[in-house]
């Protein structure tokens, strides 16, 4: 594997993990998560729907024809959580210590790094460079 194809794995396989791991809490209604939605006034109907499509783009991210879509999914869920978590929620959650702020932050980072490295496969866009 050269270093390239290394970066590109890892930059897709992160942001996907982080989204599917919390999905296990998402479609249990683990407690901490029914809280967070009870605070956005979006319980159940929110975590659930939330839930699918992070599923959704988790798997568009890492199909590599889709990962583009699957990059700007991400980019607009994250920074939903994101100002979800800096104007209602706060950084700490439940003594998270930031923890979901923080894995929030890095898969928008991630998911921007992708929609930017696979820029030329976005209709429209591929057409501005």
């Amino acid at each position: 594997m050269t270093t390239k194809s290394i970066v590109n794995a890892v930059l897709r396989i992160t942001p996907a993990v982080i989204l599917l791991q919390t999905l296990h809490f998402k479609f249990s209604a683990a407690p901490e998560s029914v809280y967070i939605f009870e605070q956005l006034g979006l319980e159940p109907w929110g975590r659930i729907g939330l839930g699918i499509v992070e599923l959704l783009v988790a798997i568009l991210i890492l199909i590599p024809k889709t990962t583009w879509i699957g990059a700007l999914s991400g980019v607009a869920i994250m920074s939903g959580a994101i100002f979800s978590h800096l104007t209602q929620l706060g950084i700490v959650v439940q003594n998270d210590g930031g923890s979901l702020f923080i894995l929030a932050l890095v898969t928008l980072i991630f998911c921007v790094i992708l929609a930017w490295r696979n820029r030329s496969q976005i209709p429209k866009v591929k057409n501005l460079f």
